[in-house]
């Protein structure tokens, strides 16, 4: 293994300077020439040293000999999922070599701080470019804390840093492609100046290795990232190197390398359809490689099929879904969450997939990310999955950990209560806890937030008495304002059905009421609705059994909205002495009974539990002195003939006995 020895960094004192101030984003290199005292390091080779010492005239003390291997034959390092590869006929000094880089990996990613990676780059004598590149990742990595950098001048002013950097400018040319990749695309994650002479020499460099059209798959990937990230969707070495990837031959293709070309497309490339025929093509192909997704590939692939909106790889979303399965305990939570939102993006449900979930959250639900709780709800949520395993988990979760969540994540965990109608065995803490973050935080929660997360209680008959002055203001009126129709017109019957709610079950409210425009006059709309109607074929049977029962269609009316918002499936009017009325007659009507024919989407999925907004239509229907009688479908589709219909219906509606008026 040939080795390309640098001078002494601290010998070059100007150039260091020079390197420090490029760094921090000045364009303009600046020269400074002051001198150093007490060097800590250099990194050359020990007969440079000693000339280096002769032409400066001094010797550097306690000066160790640092030197970087360079090489075109070193491959590419990736961070968690480095593999490098040996030179056919490599001799047994490489293989040790081979084993040094993989050591200092192992110890680099067990590294949580830039201070600890500066000790172990100190602790070495010498470095590929292979762990410089890793170093350079491994140090974003650990600088990145919610998607932004932290201590960033701190670490551009560290000694490590600048020379890692001042040498990579210097010898780019002998960089490996492996290594001048990722060197690149990690400083462009430390916001090093785009226009700074390391990184022009960087993306210089790049451009003439695409030129030669040899690089691998793999670095086209990491160098496609890295030129998106500077100059965009648009420019023309990106469109080089999405060329030559096009122009590969995908069954040659190893699976990571599918994977990183899934990756880079969803970062933007890949919009409004582009390099939709070089999709297909991986999606027909990574079907038949599933098997040999990790679980990290996994989510990888899943992600970048949501983001690239690929409804059309159905085949290849459902294996992975179904793939997924095995890899639950080993998700990350940020993977968890990408997986997650696969499953609701394309309407997939497995219920070996709700029950691995169950495990997992009642294993690690106390340390799991406030994200991963919330994905979790909005999965079980979108698909009415009732898992009072993992509602409760989260419950009790959420008590001991609100403080760490954001006021989007409390809502997003807290509506799916709401919506599915469950109360866990911790409701009161879960409340009281809720009430303290709304009396502490109320203003930090967006209005529509707010909002959704209220009308939850009220389904909950949780009653948000201390916040509704505040939400029938005019001020959080004009907040709540939207020019989309249907979310207008959900936002009005939210606010409507609350109202609705203080009114029935909360008489000793005195607070504001809510004027009368903001009020509406169905809550059966089209979209995001408080109703549903009930399934077709359903209705038909139940109509044709009540016309049985009663002797004649006139004598019930279908779909009736009342003066309280509410749509009736069905309503039958009595006089006083229990005789049934004509559907249109509207003197001496004593009773109205409600029949609500309940099919499969009024209840969570696979429960025989009512959903939330049919629970307080069925529970408001009786406070306005409505007989409701609920039909719902595993009581119904049991019964096969008419006599079977007839006696449930007549049991039903009229328990003891009917009489006609004619």
């Amino acid at each position: 293994m040939a080795l390309t020895n640098f001078r002494c960094f601290q010998a070059c004192i100007s150039r260091v300077q020079a390197c420090r101030q490029l760094l921090t984003g000045s364009r303009a290199l600046i020269l400074f020439t002051q001198p150093i005292s007490s060097p800590k390091f250099c990194f050359c080779s020990s007969s440079e040293l000693q000339m280096v010492c002769s032409e400066t005239g001094f010797l550097l003390p306690g000066c160790r000999n640092y030197h970087m291997e360079l090489g075109n034959h070193l491959s590419s390092v990736i961070i968690r999922t480095e593999q490098l590869h040996e030179e056919a006929g490599s001799n047994l000094k490489s293989n040790n070599k081979w084993a040094d880089e993989q050591m200092f990996l192992k110890q680099l990613n067990q590294l949580s701080s830039y201070k600890d990676i500066s000790k172990l780059i100190h602790s070495l004598e010498s470095l590929s470019d292979t762990m410089v590149a890793a170093t350079l990742q491994r140090l974003c990595d650990v600088q990145l804390e919610d998607n932004v950098l932290k201590n960033l001048e701190e670490v551009m002013e560290d000694e490590v840093f600048s020379s890692l950097c001042f040498q990579l400018e210097q010898q780019s040319p002998n960089l490996s492609d492996s290594g001048l990749v990722n060197a690149l695309n990690a400083l462009i994650k430390l916001r090093v100046d785009p226009w700074s002479t390391l990184m022009v020499r960087l993306v210089s460099e790049s451009q003439e290795r695409l030129d030669k059209n040899q690089m691998s798959i793999k670095n086209l990937c990491v160098l496609a990232e890295s030129v998106f990230s500077l100059e965009g969707p648009g420019c023309a070495m990106l469109e080089e190197i999405m060329a030559q990837i096009q122009s590969a031959n995908l069954e040659d293709w190893k699976v990571n390398e599918i994977v990183m070309v899934y990756r880079i497309l969803q970062l933007g490339i890949g919009e409004r359809g582009k390099y939709q025929d070089l999709l297909n093509k991986m999606n027909d192909i990574a079907v038949t490689q599933v098997s040999q997704f990790n679980p990290r590939l996994t989510c990888t692939v899943l992600n970048a099929l949501v983001v690239l909106d690929q409804t059309q790889a159905l085949p290849l979303v459902i294996k992975l879904c179904k793939h997924s399965i095995r890899h639950v305990p080993h998700f990350t939570d940020d993977e968890l969450v990408n997986v997650l939102e696969a499953f609701i993006h394309f309407g997939h449900n497995d219920q070996f997939f709700t029950e691995a979930l169950e495990r997992h959250v009642t294993k690690c639900g106390f340390t799991m990310h406030p994200s991963t709780h919330s994905k979790v709800m909005q999965y079980c949520s979108k698909k009415h999955i009732l898992s009072k395993t993992i509602f409760n988990v989260v419950a009790e979760s959420f008590v001991y950990n609100a403080d760490n969540f954001t006021t989007t994540q409390i809502a997003e965990l807290v509506v799916p209560f709401g919506k599915l109608n469950y109360l866990p065995p911790s409701a009161p803490s879960f409340f009281r806890k809720l009430e303290r973050i709304l009396s502490t935080r109320f203003v930090q929660f967006q209005p529509h937030v707010l909002l959704n997360l209220l009308h939850s209680c009220t389904l909950l008959e949780r009653y948000p008495l201390n916040f509704l002055a505040k939400v029938f203001s005019p001020y959080f009126l004009q907040q709540l304002q939207t020019k989309e129709p249907h979310l207008k017109k959900l936002v009005l019957s939210q606010l409507t059905q609350m109202f609705l709610t203080v009114i029935l079950e909360c008489p000793s409210y005195d607070g504001p009421k809510l004027l009368p425009k903001y009020r509406v006059k169905s809550f059966l709309t089209p979209g995001h609705s408080l109703e549903s109607l009930p399934d077709v074929h359903f209705f038909s049977r139940v109509k044709a059994g009540l016309v049985d029962l009663l002797g004649a269609r006139t004598y019930f009316a279908s779909h009736v909205l009342t003066p309280y918002c509410y749509t009736l499936d069905i309503e039958i009017k009595l006089d006083e002495e229990g005789f049934v009325l004509p559907a249109n007659r509207n003197e001496d009507v004593y009773q109205r009974i409600a029949v609500c024919i309940d099919d499969q989407k009024r209840f969570c999925a696979n429960s025989h539990n009512l959903l939330g907004r049919e629970a307080i239509k069925q529970r408001h229907l009786r406070l306005l002195g409505y007989d409701v009688v609920q039909i719902p479908f595993f009581e119904f589709e049991s019964l096969h003939n008419r006599g079977d219909i007839l006696e449930y219906l007549h049991r039903k509606v009229f328990p003891s006995s009917y009489r006609l008026s004619w």
